[in-house]
């Protein structure tokens, strides 16, 4: 009450310091407009802005970058869209503290380097900044349990910003799914099989591929990612491939993972592109480097209710970009991989059947209705959707369609996997992260054209 009474002695003065909330007893709040705050504007966090400024129930009001260059960019872009300046925090890598005490801001977006997740995400919900949290895997399961328990101490809204759940044909597969076409769901499998070479060793002299180097001497992404290769063995980015099919599998809502193991292979990929490429060679510094980080990596994935998930880590060795979906039921399968379905009594026996035609028929009802709205969104449109949903959740005080609990369970394959391969592909255990809720929990993702 005390909140409700504040924002409406306030609401007059201006759009920037009040959201309109609209509330009579026994509703729920409901915001008009949500002030947002973007906490990294770098190649991800920029993208993402630009989606988010098309929307006209957002203001941005705060920006953080320790990049000053990035934070002039996306300040000017923001007030190209017709807002006022945002405050901007470039001072140190601890400034990002100084936006969460801003009084008009409801909400963040963080779009760090990976070690920046949990703790400025912890920040942001203790301060009562709902959370709108950019990929990663975790380092090891205690910062699951720390943002876990501190979902539930201040129950701020949480979203994890996985925008392959909405892929338009991963959506329309879950509505098949959701329909029973499948039958029983027995086997799924995904991955993140993209070759980042030039990405992981960028030097700035071209966006991509302009040199060797990573680290202080690379460019965007090379300055941390990389590092990542070097230090650690294990599937380091799990959740593109992950979260679409946990999603169907209602995990954590029905189901949830049992335990996983791991095996890699050897590693060759990056120290091949340092020796071949022009800048590079056998004697060049990088050449040396022992990269620690198999070049295709394989986990197996367990579930309570007796389903199996492959995934794969493939983006150090020459390739097309896959995430290589296997959806497979009693009734049928489809992958994406040669973009076939099969359904038993309706495809010709033992052929494929082109999945185009299922995929339209099927189509999922959100990009149905949103579909002119994912216009020049990136990631052929599911920035749109990802960003929606965290956006309308929040204006509409509902639960987040993808939650703290999906996260960690997502996010617990890489220390996971790091610690199987470490001991011989051997299985480990996927924490409770619900503590028994997920019996209960019901399924909420995708089930309507909302969100």
């Amino acid at each position: 009450m005390k909140r409700r009474n504040f924002i409406a002695n306030m609401g007059a003065a201006t759009a920037l310091s009040a959201l309109s909330i609209k509330s009579k007893a026994g509703q729920k709040n409901k915001l008009d407009k949500i002030r947002v705050g973007f906490i990294g504007v770098g190649a991800r966090g920029n993208g993402q802005l630009g989606v988010a400024l098309k929307r006209k129930d957002i203001i941005v009001t705060a920006l953080c970058d320790i990049d000053t260059q990035n934070l002039e960019k996306a300040a000017d872009k923001v007030k190209k869209a017709g807002m006022p300046t945002p405050q901007k925090f470039s001072n140190g890598p601890e400034d990002y503290k100084n936006l969460l005490k801003l009084q008009n801001l409801d909400a963040v977006i963080i779009s760090t380097p990976w070690i920046w997740h949990t703790p400025m995400a912890i920040d942001a919900m203790k301060a009562k900044k709902a959370v709108g949290l950019e990929v990663a895997g975790a380092f090891n399961l205690q910062e699951c349990w720390d943002l876990v328990e501190t979902y539930e101490e201040t129950r701020t809204p949480f979203f994890i910003l996985e925008n392959v759940c909405y892929r338009r044909d991963v959506m329309a597969v879950m509505n098949m799914v959701k329909k029973g076409m499948f039958g029983e769901l027995i086997h799924m499998e995904g991955g993140y099989q993209h070759d980042l070479r030039e990405v992981k060793f960028n030097d700035g002299s071209n966006l991509y591929g302009g040199g060797v180097e990573f680290g202080e001497k690379g460019y965007s992404e090379a300055k941390w990612r990389t590092e990542h290769s070097v230090r650690r063995n294990g599937d380091i980015y799990p959740t593109h491939g992950l979260g679409p099919v946990a999603m169907m599998l209602d995990n954590n809502r029905g189901n949830r993972f049992l335990y996983l193991n791991s095996m890699a292979s050897k590693a060759r990929g990056l120290h091949n592109y340092v020796v071949e490429h022009p800048k590079g060679g056998k004697e060049h510094p990088n050449a040396k480097i022992d990269f620690k980080l198999g070049d295709v990596v394989t986990t197996t994935i367990k579930c309570a209710n007796g389903e199996t998930i492959l995934l794969s880590h493939d983006t150090n060795l020459p390739r097309p970009y896959s995430l290589g979906f296997r959806v497979q039921g009693t009734k049928g399968l489809w992958m994406d991989v040669n973009k076939g379905i099969y359904i038993e009594g309706v495809s010709k026996p033992h052929q494929w059947t082109d999945a185009d035609e299922f995929l339209k028929e099927h189509d999922h009802p959100l990009w149905k209705k949103h579909e002119n709205d994912t216009e020049g969104a990136g990631h052929g449109g599911m920035d749109f959707f990802v960003l929606h949903a965290f956006f309308e959740a929040l204006k509409n005080d509902e639960p987040m369609p993808m939650d703290v609990y999906d996260f960690v369970s997502w996010a617990a394959v890489t220390c996971l996997s790091e610690q199987s391969i470490e001991q011989g592909s051997a299985p480990m255990y996927f924490p409770d992260f619900t503590r028994g809720k997920w019996m209960t929990r019901k399924p909420i993702f995708g089930l309507d054209d909302r969100y």
